[in-house]
């Protein structure tokens, strides 16, 4: 029989040689792909975090502007609060401009004859008057006019002085109120045929 030698050294070694070629390419390969899912890491948070700071900017942009709409609204609501003032003042005016009419109609439907108002001041809704009578019962019925009168409350004579020509010079004060103006109104129309 014949022997065969077989050396398998040079085999072993172009396996190890094999073998430690793919292991170092899989250890490179294994490199770049960690690189690579790394730098794809940080790119992916970069991305995330600017737009979490594009939304930070807008959220501060779209604060800053409720900011201004808020300012906006109180300056709108102080005009409003200002403007109804005006609209009271105004009511206020419109309804005293017939209120007037009504307080001298109402003097002059009350005026007793020999009685004559010299002056008339009003402060709110008192009225204060200073006249001329020819007696002391001419004042007395001139009062009672007065409280008669759907527009006036109770006077208060204050004070009765004799004055000159034998007249009585007195001063008194009556609180006017306003019944409903469209009643009185129809008393006039009544009265006036």
């Amino acid at each position: 029989m014949t022997t065969i030698e077989i050396n398998l050294l040079p085999w072993r070694e172009e396996v190890r040689a094999r073998r430690s070629k793919r292991f170092a390419t899989a250890i490179v390969l294994s490199a770049l792909v960690g690189l690579g899912v790394g730098y794809g890491m940080t790119w992916y948070l970069d991305q995330r975090l600017d737009d979490q700071q594009q939304r930070q900017q807008l959220i501060k942009a779209r604060t800053a502007e409720l900011d201004r709409d808020i300012r906006a609204v109180s300056q709108y609501e102080e005009q409003i609060a200002s403007l109804n003032r005006q609209i009271e003042v105004f009511e206020t005016l419109q309804v005293g401009r017939p209120q007037t009419v009504h307080v001298f109609n109402a003097l002059v439907d009350s005026l007793e004859e020999g009685v004559y108002y010299s002056s008339l001041s009003r402060q709110g809704d008192q009225l204060r008057l200073t006249g001329l009578a020819e007696d002391n019962r001419r004042v007395s019925d001139q009062l009672r006019q007065l409280e008669a009168s759907p527009v006036f409350d109770v006077p208060v004579l204050s004070e009765v002085e004799a004055a000159e020509n034998e007249m009585r010079r007195f001063n008194l004060s009556v609180n006017q109120h306003m019944p409903d103006t469209e009643a009185v109104e129809g008393e006039a129309g009544r009265e006036a045929p």
